[in-house]
């Protein structure tokens, strides 16, 4: 009988509560630090990444590069450790109000309040590079809020910078670049391989102010090709919003090509902006409001929720094995077996799942998982079976607008396959991008407008000669996204 990997009773000595999220390089859970009464978020390295040194030495150097910085925002790291089976975590502050790319997909903020995230994460930004680090991936998703008090009944939101996985001492940088980070919030001369200063750090602030002050992207970039060398980002006013000119030529300087063209430091370019907006900015401090309710059950001390049974019998057939061809190298949603015994583990309100050979898991809200089917498929043009995973909220969810679900399947490749599947029942599609998952090279394409909600489609080149292909329906891209974030692969 298959079994999942099961929510850890304990992480060293944290017990876990669930688990918040995970990527190609590590799993985060929420625990809770019994000796200080406080909930904490506990970073596990993934396990198939252990015995990469390269990989390893990034992980414990975030820790290390966090421990240097004394910020209220930038992620506070409290103890570090290393696991039974010898995979390193690290114990960090815990983002109850969950990050930037959240609050956006809800509804974005007013002026005062993007001053204020602006501001903030300036503040993280400007003690990094005090400290002589560069953050090199500043991006929504990497800006986190956190509840704070002031010791009355009114509480209060504080944004805060997190991981660091790319980040670099300015000493090493100047000598060994990676070339990573988002292509749409990179600064040129990092998508071109450079050595990045502390004016690379700020270009990405500055695509984030434009973004939260006007309510659009500057630009989308499929890949780093096209960030290296980006068109002038359009002006910010627009028939809905206008601001004065010397609003966007603050922020137009900060998102010059030349890093020597841009402003002096963050905190300078924070100023400026502050000033150039005059009275539609908020006394510092004072503009965030929490937008998430406190949780009690993870929030607070008391014992770790219970799990459902770690495995179940699913009686009834699901997804028929099937194939739709298109373009040339994918064909559409293939997804199937017949039910089996299948094991699932609730984790609070998602449920993680895995393939009956353990090779992929991911982790969805647990009212998708009424129909499971975890047995290998064939894929197209091929005569091997392969893992694969898909979970949903009814049979043919697949089918257009009939539900919820996600597709993960293994096939052969050496390369990414020139095309996605296409959905012409969707009002708009998304050119796709290039980047990577987990580290690997990796193709994404959106769709939205579809009946139902959005699809998304991803490709990563997971080995030598192994592609993973997963599909995503959902109501909502905030929901698919976590969704498509938390697929994992291990044992290729």
């Amino acid at each position: 009988m298959h079994k999942v990997s099961a929510l850890p009773d304990r992480l060293g000595r944290y017990p876990v509560r669930r688990r918040i999220g995970a990527g190609g390089f590590a799993t985060v859970w929420l625990a809770y630090d019994d000796h200080l009464d406080s909930p904490v978020a506990v970073k596990v390295l993934a396990d198939n990444w252990t015995e990469d040194h390269h990989v390893r030495t990034r992980f414990v150097e975030e820790g290390r590069y966090l421990r240097r910085v004394d910020s209220p925002h930038v992620v506070t790291v409290y103890d570090a450790g290393e696991l039974d089976d010898g995979r390193p975590y690290l114990v960090m502050t815990y983002a109850d109000q969950g990050n930037l790319a959240e609050r956006l997909e809800n509804g974005g903020l007013d002026v005062a309040g993007s001053v204020e995230v602006v501001r903030q994460v300036g503040a993280g930004l400007q003690a990094l590079h005090d400290r002589g680090i560069l953050h090199r991936d500043v991006k929504p998703a990497n800006v986190l809020f956190r509840s704070v008090d002031d010791g009355t009944t009114t509480r209060g939101v504080r944004a805060m910078l997190g991981d660091l996985g790319l980040g670099k001492a300015l000493d090493v940088s100047s000598r060994l670049t990676m070339i990573a980070g988002s292509p749409s919030f990179v600064a040129p001369e990092q998508a071109q391989g450079e050595a990045p200063g502390p004016a690379a750090d700020q270009y990405s602030l500055a695509v984030i102010s434009y973004l939260l002050l006007s309510g659009r992207m500057p630009w989308r970039h499929a890949d780093l090709t096209a960030a290296a060398s980006p068109t002038p980002a359009p002006p910010m006013s627009d028939e809905d919003r206008t601001f004065p000119e010397e609003v966007e030529a603050v922020v137009q300087r900060a998102l010059r090509p030349a890093p020597t063209e841009r402003w002096p430091t963050v905190t300078a370019y924070v100023e400026a902006l502050t000033e150039a907006l005059g009275d539609r900015v908020a006394a510092p401090g004072g503009a965030l409001a929490p937008w998430q309710p406190s949780d009690p059950e993870v929030t607070q001390a008391g014992g770790r929720p219970s799990p459902l049974p770690a495995e179940g019998s699913l009686d009834d057939p699901v997804l028929p094995r099937r194939a739709l061809p298109v373009g040339v190298a994918l064909l559409a949603l293939v997804a199937g077996a017949v039910g089996g015994w299948f094991g699932f583990r609730a984790l609070d309100r998602e449920v993680t799942v895995s393939d009956e050979r353990d090779v992929i898991s991911v982790t969805v809200p647990d009212d998708w998982d009424d129909s499971v089917a975890g047995e290998p498929w064939v894929p197209p043009d091929s005569e091997e079976s392969f893992p694969a995973l898909s979970v949903g909220t009814a049979g043919r969810w697949a089918d257009s607008g009939r539900g919820e679900g996600v597709f993960a399947g293994i096939m052969p490749g050496d390369g990414l396959p020139d095309q996605l599947p296409g959905h012409p029942d969707c009002a708009d599609a998304e050119e796709p991008v290039e980047d990577t998952f987990g580290g690997d090279p990796a193709r994404t394409a959106w769709f939205t407008g579809c009946p139902g909600g959005v699809i998304v489609e991803r490709v990563v080149q997971v080995a030598t000669n192994r592609v993973l292909w997963v599909q995503v329906r959902g109501d909502d891209r905030s929901t698919a996204t976590d969704v498509l974030e938390s697929v994992e692969t291990r044992g290729l």
